[in-house]
């Protein structure tokens, strides 16, 4: 048994067998055989081997002639590991020994292997990993053959692992069949992190170098509460983790309760708990959990899998369909298309490299490059409106020119639609994000041009620390209670309050109970988190007073490093509501 440490990212206890996405991209579909097929399945093996053996001798070939022999005899270390005695003979011991069918012996005796090699640190060797990843993808396909399962047509459910999965990747997943994931890199605040949410599914990132320790096949457990990935638990851990799987099942079940209950504190002042979604069905979450609408709409889901930019139809009919779900009383705030960094790019605007993709052509700076791309949406926006309590909000905006160009368009839209004959809400709330230091520090002025404030504290956290949020390997000082973060939070409620305006938290900060007192002492009454965390936000919300909360704000704010300030936080939590710290 191997315990992993990583991020959590969605919460949730899975046990199921793995399928290594990166190296494999199908599911193994046996671990072990009857003892009268042993036999059988050493010759099954050894077909496969050879089927193999001529597989990289004909790429060998291949590369000479078209390259040339220096080329193709990067191939004759395939030929000559494949046809190694030793390495045969350790194969067909493990399927006589262990009972194990072909394909895991193959994959489990390879990896051992690839392990050995990635522990030399330098020299000719060190890459030869790679290539024993290859040549196990080789034997796995002539095993398998038509039985390959593709992750697109799982027939039994998996805990997919992986070194990393793209935002589209993940958007992909059948929460049906993929009950959790696990990868080496990534961490709390990627988009992907956000995907898990989206779907529901438990997830542990940044967990850093494993996939060479598992086999697809073996028995995992997923802990999405604790960020643990377990690898061949033992009895007594499976047993435990069997206890601990009802008992969270459990607690969340008797969160169901709050279902029809105000987000208000013990002593009577109202919080507005509102859900962030991907996907338009994710509004029916929202109502199930007890929202009180949706403070942040993310509309990329629209560019996943398309050839060409989606329609102003294409648009309204997705706003149209949350807005239906919800109702015309709740709020529903659509942000404008947040493309690129990790993001998805468009058809119109493929992505093009970057040397640092963070700071370079995205989110509103790629609107008002491609403004038919822009205008379609806001069209489509400014219709929507005319159904329900519609508001907009940018992203990304860094400067008070970039919102004033953003409301200059905004306004010439309107005029179009008006020469049109288009319903409207003509007083349609216009909001910005705060999402980087120089909107946090011009909070003030910024506050005057709109009607209210989201504050992103995903990207906030990450340009103010310097530290991506995307990296595990700087996962320690992505710290969203740093006191420097913490000032510039205090700095954007300040600007609102004096201006009149609502400001609201819809980074994952907004939905770890952890932050929720400091958030509410910090003077926040509006909150937006994934669907799946509003009953237990809510919980700590309604077990608490504003001035119980403005003192632990107090206390933590007088400590001088984001350590010290979230062992604080997570003690006073653990007071109040222990269930919901891990």
């Amino acid at each position: 048994m191997e315990i992993k440490r990583g991020t959590p990212v969605f919460p949730g206890v899975t046990i199921g067998p793995a399928l290594v996405l990166d190296t494999e991209g199908y599911r193994i579909p046996q671990r072990f055989i009857a003892s009268e097929q042993v036999e059988a399945e050493v010759e099954r093996f050894r077909q496969g081997q050879a089927a193999a053996v001529l597989e990289a001798e004909d790429n060998r070939r291949t590369v000479s002639d078209k390259l040339g022999g220096q080329y193709g005899a990067i191939f004759t270390f395939h030929v000559l590991f494949l046809q190694d005695p030793t390495l045969q003979q350790e194969i067909i011991s493990a399927i006589r020994e262990h009972g194990w069918a072909a394909e895991y012996a193959v994959s489990r005796v390879m990896r051992g292997h690839a392990k050995d090699f990635e522990r030399v640190a330098q020299g000719p060797f060190a890459s030869r990993a790679a290539d024993l990843f290859d040549l196990e993808k080789a034997m796995l396909r002539n095993l398998l053959g038509h039985r390959r399962e593709q992750l697109q047509h799982l027939n039994v459910p998996v805990v997919v692992l992986a070194h990393d999965l793209t935002p589209s990747e993940t958007a992909a997943l059948d929460p049906a069949m993929v009950h959790a994931f696990a990868t080496e890199a990534g961490g709390r605040t990627s988009h992907t992190a956000i995907m898990a949410g989206a779907l529901e599914i438990p997830a542990v990132v940044g967990l850093g170098k494993f996939l060479t320790d598992v086999s697809g096949g073996d028995l995992v457990i997923v802990d999405g509460n604790r960020g643990l990935v377990i690898l061949d638990p033992d009895d007594e851990t499976r047993a435990s983790y069997e206890v601990a799987r009802k008992s969270f099942h459990k607690f969340e079940s008797g969160l169901t309760q709050l279902r029809e209950l105000p987000a208000q504190t013990r002593d009577g002042v109202r919080i507005a708990l509102l859900g962030n979604i991907e996907f338009p069905h994710e509004a029916d979450h929202c109502l199930e959990r007890g929202a009180d609408g949706v403070g942040l709409y993310r509309t990329e889901f629209l560019y996943l899998g398309l050839q060409s930019d989606p329609t102003e139809a294409e648009h309204l009919d997705a706003y149209l369909r949350v807005i239906r779900a919800l109702g015309p009383q709740r709020p529903v705030v659509i942000r404008t298309l947040d493309l690129g960094a990790d993001k998805f790019a468009t058809p119109s605007e493929p992505a093009n490299h970057e040397r640092n993709p963070f700071l370079g052509l995205r989110s509103v700076r790629l609107c008002l490059k491609n403004l038919p791309l822009f205008k379609t949406q806001m069209r489509a926006i400014l219709r929507a409106s005319a159904a329900g309590d519609v508001r907009i909000m940018f992203p990304m905006v860094s400067t008070l020119a970039e919102l004033r160009e953003c409301k200059r368009i905004l306004a010439e839209v309107k005029r179009d639609l008006d020469a049109e004959g288009v319903p409207f809400n003509r007083q349609l709330p216009i909001g910005t994000m705060i999402e980087v230091p120089s909107a946090a520090i011009m909070a003030s002025q910024l506050a005057r041009e709109v009607d209210f404030f989201s504050i992103g504290t995903n990207d906030l956290v990450q340009y103010t620390l310097a530290a991506d949020r995307t990296n595990e390997h700087v996962a320690s000082l992505y710290n969203p209670a740093d006191p420097a973060v913490l000032q510039l939070i205090r700095m954007v409620v300040a600007a609102a309050e004096q201006q009149g305006i609502t400001v609201n938290v819809c980074g994952e900060m907004s939905g770890e109970p952890m932050y929720t007192l400091l958030l509410l002492g910090m003077g926040l009454r509006q909150l937006s988190v994934t669907p799946h965390n509003i009953p237990e936000i809510k919980k700590l919300i309604r077990s608490v007073s504003v001035e119980e909360a403005e003192a632990v704000t107090d206390e933590a704010l007088r400590l001088e490093t984001g350590r010290d300030i979230t062992n604080f936080l997570r003690e006073q939590t653990r007071r109040i509501l222990p269930e919901v710290v891990g």
